[in-house]
């Protein structure tokens, strides 16, 4: 019996067969007189593909955005720093050294710090992070050592001089060879009170590490010089520790507690910066729910667009419901055209997220050619360069999202579709 009823049945009749698609491929295909339909169509269309790749641009830039920031935060600053509790630093280089004995650690780098007033060949001053540290150890940080434009750091530790940032010098108008004046309020005690510690020291490098806060701010002093300037004579203020695995900080502190053998207080590089990093992660996820909309937009297009459709097809929709059409064929039908419209939006969306997010520099530059302004001025978003870094996971649950939301916006007139009655549908034609 069951063989028998599978023999008659014709062929391409299942669901989703050859007939279903064809008509509803017909369906996509407007006529003259299915203008207002076809507009509406591809305004669904457009609507989803612009949504689609805004969403992708967007995130990849955040996410670009977060990631240069971390590396050159984590490149420059270290990830764990000690601090002395009770007592100076004075053997700050065997401390260094039994720390840098931990597994997980790659080197511990002993700092004196202090906050100055910089003067170069123009204006008049700006505040300036000097930062005291070994020859060896500025080796060692190498988004530094790898960016060094002008200048060498070879003979740090012999020659007196400071390396400044490509930013500051411009700010200053200092070259290479040139001196700048570094001005400390903590100088030398007189009987008159503390008197303000002023001295010039030559250029020997400019670098640049692409991000405009650092570039413009610090400046590296040889360890000894720095402890003369700063009245820190055999002592550094802290020792900053950089590790294997940045996000693995934790597992290390109780190790580097005992290896400094004295009472210390460690800070990491989330607690440092937990503050800006929240801030990122809270407009990441409003500027993805801020953009969902213009998806949601598109895809109720849709739904306006496949309710006419199916008033305008009426008609057609009782011949084919008299010929032996079922209800779930009919909904099926109209399934297929509003997916259709969502399925090659999302798809060209990706495509042309992709293509931006590969040249959104060179997009950057253009429009700041065309309008003759500086965007993503980096004096205000740190970084010298747009960056843009797809998620893979991101883009898929963005892909997802956009189908979702497209293959609910047909379920309404779909179901409208198959609820229309024949006999109704040819009384009123």
């Amino acid at each position: 019996m069951n063989q028998t009823a599978a023999a008659a049945k014709p062929a391409g009749a299942g669901p989703f067969s050859v007939f279903e698609r064809m008509v509803a491929w017909r369906y996509l295909r407007a006529k003259r007189k299915e203008t207002v339909i076809s507009v509406i169509a591809s305004i669904s269309f457009l609507g989803i593909m612009l949504g689609v790749a805004t969403l992708i641009v967007v995130m990849a830039v955040m996410n670009g955005f977060r990631a240069e920031l971390l590396t050159r935060i984590l490149g420059v600053n270290g990830h764990l720093i000690v601090t002395p509790i009770d007592t100076p630093l004075e053997d700050y280089a065997a401390v260094a050294d039994r720390i840098n004995g931990v597994a997980g650690v790659k080197y511990a780098i002993p700092l004196v710090e202090g906050q100055v007033l910089a003067q170069g060949n123009i204006g008049s001053g700006t505040g300036a992070l000097v930062r005291g540290i070994r020859g060896s150890d500025l080796g060692k940080v190498t988004l530094v050592a790898n960016n060094i434009k002008q200048g060498s750091i070879v003979n740090f530790d012999t020659t007196d001089g400071v390396v400044i940032g490509r930013r500051m010098a411009e700010n200053m108008g200092l070259v290479l060879g040139d001196s700048i004046r570094l001005i400390s309020p903590d100088g030398d005690v007189t009987p008159m009170g503390t008197t303000p510690r002023a001295k010039a020291y030559p250029i020997t490098g400019i670098f640049e590490v692409g991000m405009s806060e650092y570039d413009s701010s610090i400046v590296f002093m040889p360890l000894n010089e720095a402890q003369l300037y700063f009245n820190s004579e055999g002592k550094v203020g802290s020792i900053e520790i950089y590790v294997d695995n940045p996000d693995n900080v934790d597992a290390l502190k109780t190790k580097v507690e005992e290896a400094a053998q004295r009472p210390i207080f460690l800070t990491d590089w989330r607690q440092r910066n937990q503050t800006f990093f929240s801030a990122l992660q809270v407009e990441r996820n409003v500027m993805f729910m801020i953009l969902t909309l213009i998806v949601l937009v598109a895809a109720l297009n849709i739904i306006s667009g496949l309710i006419m459709l199916v008033k305008d097809k009426g008609h057609d929709i009782a011949i084919l419901r008299t010929m032996g059409a079922t209800r779930g064929a009919v909904m099926r039908i109209f399934l297929m055209t509003g997916a259709a419209i969502g399925m090659t939006g999302t798809l060209a969306g990706v495509l042309l997220g992709v293509v931006i997010c590969l040249n959104v520099e060179r997009i950057r530059q253009f429009f700041s050619w065309l309008s003759g302004t500086v965007l993503f001025n980096p004096e205000l978003y740190f970084l010298s360069q747009l960056p843009a870094k797809m998620d893979m996971g991101e883009t898929i649950s963005v892909v997802a999202m956009a189908l979702v939301l497209s293959f609910l916006a047909t379920l309404f007139p779909a179901w409208r579709a198959a609820k229309l009655d024949p006999v109704e549908a040819l009384r009123y034609e």
